[in-house]
């Protein structure tokens, strides 16, 4: 019989082809269960969205890579198996971090939706040397399971899972809310918490313009917060930080709200010189029926998508081209 509960994820079946296929936890999940959708967001996050139903034992041996895991739906007949008494306690909301380089083992039973956030070991060395200023040897993350933790909860549930993650703004807004968990994570559950992150002021003049400039010579381009990092040579976390102390919203905010000013830009031009500066500007690309304007287009112009005229642009072609739907202002 069909669960309820298990009704709102995807029924496509997904193709992977990402960096995520070379984790071993991806990998043993992928044989017996349907990888609903994943993706790679900059250098240091990868996720996936799982939906299982098995009665398997299943291995993850030495993983090259920290895994944050969230029972979506179900998971109440999983078990960690530890010696003779197995752990239970799995369920909606709960959460299990498993460490990179540690074999775990755990009994599958049942039906279970999973989202999982995958952190290459290499990328969380250097979160923790720009966090804590020390060797990485020095941080090491326990194992914990079927635990609860309402920032990682809703963090998934509001902020990751309902996003469209081909879509430039969202995967920018998924980068932004992977290095949140990350650094949530080696906040709140590495051995060295007492020391706490480094947390400095906002950005130099200097700095803010060359990623404003970056930004505005790039709105046609998908934008990860790692990219913008590098722009000002810090690290991805520190720069969310610093760029939201500075300018006053997070970055993918404000990569949105550029994106929406340069097309309304191009549209009060008029005629045909402004179409044909929207079809070399990759600014949304959507479905038919739903496109980024609808979730984010009433907070910065005040208006509904539905109620306002649209120009339909067509890039590079009608036949092979790319359909970009852009609100027209209010004249």
């Amino acid at each position: 019989m069909f669960d309820p509960q298990f009704a709102s994820a995807p029924q496509s079946k997904f193709q992977p082809n990402g960096r995520y296929q070379k984790f071993e936890v991806f990998n043993q999940l992928i044989g017996d269960a349907n990888l609903l959708r994943a993706g790679d967001f900059g250098d240091s996050i990868s996720v996936a969205h799982w939906r299982r139903k098995a009665d398997v034992l299943t291995r993850y041996t030495d993983p090259d890579h920290h895994t944050i895991s969230l029972y979506v739906n179900g998971g109440t007949g999983i078990q960690r198996k530890i010696g003779a008494d197995p752990l239970t306690g799995g369920g909606p909301g709960r959460c299990c971090l498993m460490p990179a380089h540690m074999t775990s083992d755990w009994v599958v039973q049942g039906e279970v939706e999973l989202f999982h956030l995958y952190i290459p070991h290499a990328a969380w060395e250097r979160a923790v040397v720009e966090a804590f200023d020390i060797e990485p040897n020095g941080v090491e993350v326990p194992e914990k399971t079927f635990f609860l933790d309402p920032l990682i909860e809703q963090t998934v549930r509001s902020a990751m899972l309902p996003l469209d993650w081909e879509v430039p703004a969202d995967r920018m807004a998924m980068s932004n809310a992977g290095q949140l968990l990350m650094a949530h994570m080696l906040r709140s559950y590495s051995t060295r918490r007492d020391l706490g992150f480094k947390v400095r002021g906002g950005l130099s003049p200097v700095i803010k313009r060359r990623v404003f400039d970056y930004v505005d010579a790039n709105l046609d381009q998908p934008l990860t917060i790692e990219e913008l990092a590098d722009i000002a040579d810090l690290s991805a976390y520190h720069f969310a930080r610093m760029f939201r102390k500075t300018v006053g919203e997070a970055p993918h905010k404000f990569v949105l709200r550029r994106r929406i000013e340069r097309a309304m830009n191009m549209l009060r031009m008029g005629g045909g010189a402004g179409c044909r500066d929207c079809r070399r500007h990759w600014l949304f690309q959507s479905g038919p029926s739903d496109h980024p304007f609808s979730r984010h287009d009433r907070c910065y112009t005040g208006k509904i998508p539905r109620d306002r005229r649209v120009v339909v642009i067509v890039d590079g072609g009608q036949k092979n081209g790319r359909v970009h739907v852009v609100p027209v202002l209010d004249r």
